[in-house]
């Protein structure tokens, strides 16, 4: 019988998820010395690229430019890409596990944390993940609406993603009508009343999570001025350690530029607050028409960090749409351990385990958000991805597999099949792809996006 992980046997591996860490996680596998192997990629929407097409911003296209790359990784005859199959819909993880050497959830995070203050279900008030969604066309979030009609917005949190949505609310509509956001999108933020943008982070300039270049950028937006108020962007004695971290240093001195800049003379305002936290949404007739907060005092976590404690001091901001960005979390797969409390699958070095401190379940591997959580940017998935196939190959290698019931190269089409699936392949997204590029050409965008699956499905001829 041939070795595993040989051309006569090669390593066959299924990967759950076809966005950058999944990708990563093919390319380190098809490239990995003395090891052959193939890759069935799944994807449970008809479109590969995951957060590149549906998180990164429209005004990002050079974040987004790294699809080239995966586009690269998914023309390796040695990969098959599965689109529009949703694994416990389409295919159960045992199916995946009976018919593949091994298995990896590249899933992210799809889910995102509350606040957990009074008045959070009132209408008006939403993730940021709703709100990315929405304006990226992703097909989970493009029937939502945002009362863009309020002349103000908080937006709670001061990561990356925050200051996204931030950007596109304070940027002219104009500016993003080149690029590839949805059409429904730009035409709700063309006829958009907002005015100002409250950007809320619950402790100091020094533990804000943007990037430098990110702030800096809300700070260049033509029509939008960027204002602290001086006393907010004082660093706290708690907090000065931080600025050993040249990045922080960085962020911090020009926060501190910014300060005490005066009420602005452009159209709209940014006016980001520090060490504030919202305690509770006020509503009229139910929706949000204000948020109420706490000052917080930073002190010692006794873990080398910071933490904000409430004040008791309150101010009330009116507001008519509320953003939460405060983090986000994975939800729990049919067949796939979940770890409830940090949110995502439990693991020891990518190798899932059936509950944080039990044993590993051989074969089952996970990588990206759903292995360490919500944390680093897309490149920060490579290292991960590759640790986890060093994980994978190095059990390959000590024989420590499971015995696969069916590797051969129709078991998986055929399961499909037999399910009455219908999957798309990699040439069907080329197909989309081109479709989407065709018709933004019409209106000066990058591309129109297709955001509904039945339409995309519609679009492909029947085989």
């Amino acid at each position: 019988m041939s070795a595993l992980g040989t051309p006569e046997r090669p390593l066959a591996v299924a990967i759950v998820g076809a966005g950058p860490s999944g990708f990563y996680a093919a390319e380190a596998l098809l490239k990995a010395p003395g090891l052959t192997a193939r890759v069935d990629l799944f994807d449970r929407l008809p479109t590969p690229y995951g957060l590149v097409r549906g998180g990164v911003a429209p005004d990002h296209q050079k974040i987004k430019s790294v699809a080239a790359v995966y586009e690269r990784t998914a023309q390796d005859p040695r990969l098959r890409f599965f689109g529009a199959v949703k694994l416990g819909r389409d295919v159960a993880a045992d199916e995946l596990a009976a018919r593949h050497d091994a298995v990896i959830y590249a899933v992210g995070c799809e889910s995102d944390r509350r606040m957990g203050i009074p008045g959070e279900e009132l209408g008006g008030s939403h993730s940021a993940t709703e709100f990315v969604g929405w304006y990226n066309g992703h097909p989970d979030h493009r029937g939502r609406s945002f009362n863009l009609s309020a002349s103000s917005v908080a937006v709670v949190g001061v990561g990356n993603v925050a200051m996204d949505v931030t950007r596109i609310l304070a940027r002219p509509a104009e500016e993003l009508a080149g690029t590839d956001i949805a059409g429904y999108a730009l035409a709700a933020l063309r006829a958009s009343k907002v005015r100002t943008v409250w950007l809320l982070g619950r402790r100091g300039p020094a533990e804000a999570a943007y990037s430098p270049d990110e702030i800096e950028e809300i700070g260049e937006l033509s029509a939008t001025d960027l204002l602290v108020d001086p006393a907010e962007a004082v660093v706290d004695e708690v907090s000065r350690r931080e600025l050993a971290d040249p990045a922080v240093k960085k962020k911090v001195e020009y926060i501190q530029k910014r300060a005490g800049s005066g009420t602005g003379t452009k159209k709209r305002r940014v006016r980001l607050r520090f060490r504030v936290s919202p305690v509770e949404l006020l509503g009229e007739n139910g929706r949000v028409s204000a948020m109420r907060v706490e000052k917080n005092a930073l002190m010692s976590d006794g873990k080398g960090g910071v933490k904000a404690v409430g004040a008791g001091v309150f101010e009330t901001i009116k507001v008519g749409l509320v953003l939460r960005s405060v983090g986000y979390r994975g939800i729990p797969l049919p067949g796939v351990p979940f770890d409830d409390k940090s949110g995502h699958i439990p693991h020891v070095d990518g190798r899932v385990v059936s509950a944080p401190g039990k044993p590993v379940l051989p074969g089952h591997y996970v990588v990206g958000w759903a292995k360490r959580g919500p944390s680093g940017l897309i490149g920060t998935n490579r290292a991960d991805s590759v640790a986890t196939v060093e994980s994978l190959i190095a059990d390959c290698r000590a024989g420590a597999l499971p015995a696969c019931a069916d590797s051969s190269l129709d078991a998986t089409l055929r399961l499909l099949a037999d399910k009455k699936v219908r999957a798309l392949s990699f040439a069907d997204w080329l197909k989309l792809d081109a479709l989407e590029k065709a018709a933004g050409s019409k209106t000066g965008k990058i591309r129109e996006k297709f955001t509904r699956v039945e339409d995309m499905l519609a679009a492909l001829p029947p085989r």
